[in-house]
């Protein structure tokens, strides 16, 4: 039994379920069955990595992608809208400004100043960047922020500094699609210092804050200031300039173009509203004006302007003015106008006094116009100084009833009497004899008129001026040819009727009158006006006749002319009392009242006139109210030329004959 195996102990196996119904324990083993074999336990398998491949393709593919969109946008920036792009950081980077030439000055004969410029500023502002979508800030979160309210701070600022409505400058400020805005013109330097100082202190505060300065958009161009010295003396010569900073009238208005000059451009680099130094800047200079130098003298301007002010007021008259030509030449010494303004401050003038009204008011001059008829008739021989004239109280002529200015017996009067004493009907009798029929008489006197200046422009080409109004002598009425040898029924301007004066003082030829003497270029190279035209009018024997006559009008003492008298001086003059048509209802009412003569009357170097409209104190004969202007102005234009009187005695040719 040793050596055979001990016998295995059996273990009961768990009870199986019955097959067909019968338990599981009544089942009796096969001895012949083979044994089942236990399953064979597996190995766990090895473990196996995924392949990259596929996911570098997708990173590479979307690396791929983005680096195409880079190149893409690369391309557009660059080549396709590189352009755009750089005319975008153009505008915003670089600022133009056009640089104001300086206006040329005005002055007297003596280059006295009556006109000038001074330092100033136009006050400027660049709207965009007064927007936050104009700002680096869209763009950039990192910069400092425009706020949206902007143009209203920076107006409630600039508003008080530059005297304007702080809602204008807010408008301004927020004007669309434009880089440029005027806020106000030729300000002062002072008010650019403070403007200037407030953009520093804003600028350093905006710094230490991070944030952006509200008025850093502001800037000046350098301008310049017009300025009249004299303040209202000349101004109806001189005129103004306007807002635009071109000329509105007078001179300034008429030489425009040269007083301008030419203005340039400034472009320059900056950043947050100043200038950047090392990025440089280009520059066009501007070309400043010229200087004009007028024909006038400021002290006889002066004397007559003050002349003619004080007797508009001493008469409650519209208007006046006077007029002084150097009889040689034909330049105007004086052109005085009242009431006048001051062109420095146009808020307070008024509206009626600004212009010239001595070559701008058409009017009928009266008497005075009695000279051209005179010098008519004794060109044409149809009578001499001695002619006897018999003048009625009354005259019938046409469809009229003529009358001198007072009620007289029948008057026995020499041709020098008739103009003398001044009468109407000795006129419309001596201007009768110029044809053998009245329409022939008109003809020829229509001539005269014609060649003294009468009915057309005097050369002056002064802005506004009138011609006058002389009618063909065929369209005369009834009336007109009769009234127009006295000096009714046509019209002139003050120049015009100073003229007629200085054409018989200059010995019958006509200058034609001038106010500017020449100009001076930036290069201070003077260049003289051309030289005005001249026409004989009458002969020198007629002129040196019609001289002596009008002496009697001042020295004889049945003349009217007895208060323009100078002693010393041989004095040949002119009274003139004229209706007056009422520009606003075109009827007659009031008096046209005037005086024009020459001294020294055998050598004369100056004619003065003077005319008031409407005068409602006091006298309102010419010879009452403006005789004593022609005096005062005379004498002083005189003495300030330094004209000596002739010391010869006078013809003193008789005013009335016996019967």
């Amino acid at each position: 039994m040793t050596d055979r195996e001990p016998p295995r102990r059996r273990v009961p196996a768990p009870a199986r379920p019955a097959r067909n119904g019968r338990p599981a324990a009544s089942r009796r083993p096969n001895p012949g069955a083979r044994r089942p074999r236990p399953a064979p336990v597996k190995a766990p398998a090895a473990l196996r990595l995924g392949s990259p491949r596929p996911r570098l393709r997708m990173v590479s593919l979307g690396l791929t992608l983005v680096l195409i969109a880079f190149v893409v946008r690369l391309l557009q920036v660059q080549a396709v809208d590189a352009s755009a792009y750089a005319a975008k950081a153009e505008q915003h980077r670089y600022v133009e400004h056009v640089l104001a030439a300086e206006r040329g000055g005005i002055t007297d004969r003596s280059g006295v100043a009556l006109a000038t410029s001074v330092d100033a500023y136009d006050i400027t502002a660049d709207p965009t960047m007064f927007r936050p979508a104009d700002t680096a800030a869209a763009k950039n979160s990192t910069a400092p922020v425009v706020p949206r309210d902007a143009p209203e701070q920076a107006a409630a600022l600039l508003a008080p500094i530059l005297g304007v409505d702080a809602d204008v400058v807010a408008k301004k400020l927020r004007t669309p699609r434009t880089r440029y805005v005027l806020l106000a013109r030729r300000q002062t330097p002072q008010v650019w210092k403070q403007i200037k100082d407030l953009k520093s202190a804003l600028s350093e505060k905006a710094d230490r804050e991070k944030s952006a300065s509200v008025i850093a958009g502001v800037f000046a161009d350098p301008s310049s200031k017009r300025v009249y010295p004299n303040g209202d003396l000349a101004a109806g010569i001189l005129g103004w300039v306007n807002a635009d900073g071109k000329g509105g009238g007078g001179i300034e208005q008429q030489l425009n173009k040269d007083l301008a000059g030419k203005p340039g451009e400034i472009k320059y680099a900056q950043s947050g509203g100043r200038q950047v130094p090392t990025a440089g800047s280009n520059e066009q200079p501007a070309v400043p004006g010229s200087e004009i130098e007028l024909t006038i003298d400021r002290d006889i301007q002066w004397a007559a302007q003050k002349a003619i002010t004080d007797q508009v007021k001493r008469s409650g008259a519209d208007r006046g003015y006077v007029m002084v030509q150097d009889t040689r030449t034909g330049e105007v010494l004086a052109m005085a106008n009242a009431p006048g303004f001051d062109p420095n401050d146009l808020s307070q003038a008024n509206s009626t006094a600004m212009g010239n009204a001595a070559l701008q008011d058409a009017y009928e001059p009266g008497s005075t116009a009695k000279v051209m008829s005179m010098a008519a008739v004794l060109e044409e021989n149809a009578a001499t100084p001695d002619t006897h004239v018999t003048v009625p109280n009354r005259l019938h002529r046409g469809d009229r009833l003529f009358q001198d200015d007072i009620d007289h017996p029948t008057w026995h009067l020499t041709l020098n009497g008739v103009l003398a004493k001044s009468s109407n009907i000795g006129t419309i009798l001596a201007a009768g004899q110029l044809g053998k029929t009245q329409p022939q008489a008109n003809q020829v006197l229509s001539s005269y008129l014609r060649k003294f200046g009468i009915g057309r422009p005097t050369g002056l080409d002064f802005p506004g001026e009138t011609p006058g109004i002389l009618a063909p002598a065929d369209k005369w009425s009834t009336s007109q040819q009769y009234t127009i040898p006295f000096g009714q029924g046509f019209s002139i301007n003050a120049m015009q009727a100073a003229s007629v004066y200085s054409t018989i003082a200059n010995g019958g030829v006509r200058v034609e009158p001038t106010l500017v003497r020449g100009t001076k270029g930036p290069d201070g190279r003077f260049t003289p006006a051309p030289k005005p035209q001249q026409n004989r009018v009458v002969s020198a024997k007629t002129a040196k006749t019609v001289a002596q006559m009008l002496e009697s009008v001042v020295d004889d003492e049945e003349g009217t002319g007895a208060k323009a008298r100078i002693p010393g001086y041989r004095v040949a003059g002119k009274t003139g009392t004229a209706n007056r048509v009422d520009p606003a209802t075109g009827r007659y009412k009031g008096y046209t009242s005037s005086f024009a003569g020459f001294a020294p009357a055998d050598k004369p170097r100056v004619t003065v006139y003077c005319a008031i409209q409407n005068a409602t104190k006091g006298s309102y004969f010419g010879g009452q109210i403006c005789g004593p202007i022609f005096k005062q102005v005379m004498e002083f234009a005189l003495k300030t030329l330094q004209v000596p009187p002739t010391g010869a005695e006078p013809a003193r040719l008789p005013v009335s004959y016996q019967p």
